[in-house]
């Protein structure tokens, strides 16, 4: 119970600490992309220490299957069976420390977020969720990201799942039990991809977009970064870390691993 109790602490302090966060902490986390796709989804990446997977959904007659496209779904593989079952098994055990669940909708929104309500429920004892005007600290958080129906979520004074926000997000308003976590597409956003110096203005803007999300209570991660193996990945992933962002995406676990264990501790 007190491994529980601890663990359900940590879940707390996972959820809000991004806006105490800044470019002295040096150990961001590592953010599973297409983990499904891994020989053994989420187990491998909570074996490299991962604290984000992420698993791309799509409402197929009737199930919550799991796989990058339409034509690479595969009987028995759905939310439940790869993430839902295993994550509650370890719940149980008290073997599980907070970890997001990134969940993309690729199915029409309001459909497949309503599917998603209905799989969620059952383990509503290890979810984060938004109840009575509260965040109830969980230790999984599931974010929806993809098809997210903003509107629906807003308007459900109970929540089993949080909206992944956008650069567009930033300045909204909305509020951190909300929309937890922003994230948005790297190459849209700056131009460097690791070699040599970040251009200055560019720095800049990734400080100030850090600054942003964190004085607003939000996590941050980009997609689309380099993920081949080599000095400009470290190097850009360096600077990801020196600035403060929450989450490095990556396909790459032992990698981002390795990376790790080559910066300071957190301040």
């Amino acid at each position: 119970m007190m491994q529980l109790l601890r663990a359900l602490a940590a879940a707390l302090l996972f959820l809000t600490g991004a806006a105490a966060t800044g470019a002295a902490d040096l150990r961001p986390e590592g953010h599973a992309h297409n983990d499904y796709e891994h020989a053994r989804p989420l187990v491998d990446a909570l074996a490299a220490g991962f604290t984000s997977v992420e698993a791309d959904i799509w409402l197929d007659a009737g199930q919550l299957r799991i796989g990058h496209s339409y034509a690479a779904l595969r009987p028995g593989r759905t939310l439940q069976s790869l993430y839902l079952d295993p994550l509650a098994a370890k719940a149980a055990a008290e073997t599980l420390q907070p970890l997001i669940l990134l969940i993309d909708i690729k199915t029409e929104g309001e459909s497949t977020y309503a599917a998603l309500e209905q799989a969620l429920a059952p383990y509503a004892g290890m979810l984060t969720r938004f109840e009575a005007g509260k965040l109830v600290p969980g230790l999984v958080t599931a974010i929806v990201s993809g098809n997210r129906p903003l509107a629906t979520m807003q308007a459900e004074p109970r929540r089993l799942a949080f909206y992944d926000g956008r650069m567009n997000d930033l300045d909204s308003g909305l509020p951190a039990d909300l929309m937890p976590l922003v994230s948005d597409n790297w190459t849209k956003i700056f131009s460097w991809t690791g070699a040599g110096e970040m251009p200055p203005a560019e720095a800049a803007h990734l400080r100030d977009i850090v600054t942003r999300a964190h004085a607003a209570g939000y996590k941050l991660r980009f997609w689309n970064t380099p993920d081949a193996p080599g000095p400009d990945r470290d190097r850009l992933w360096r600077l990801l870390a020196l600035s403060g962002v929450d989450f490095i995406n990556t396909d790459d676990l032992p990698g981002f691993a390795a990376f790790r264990r080559t910066l300071g501790p957190k301040s």
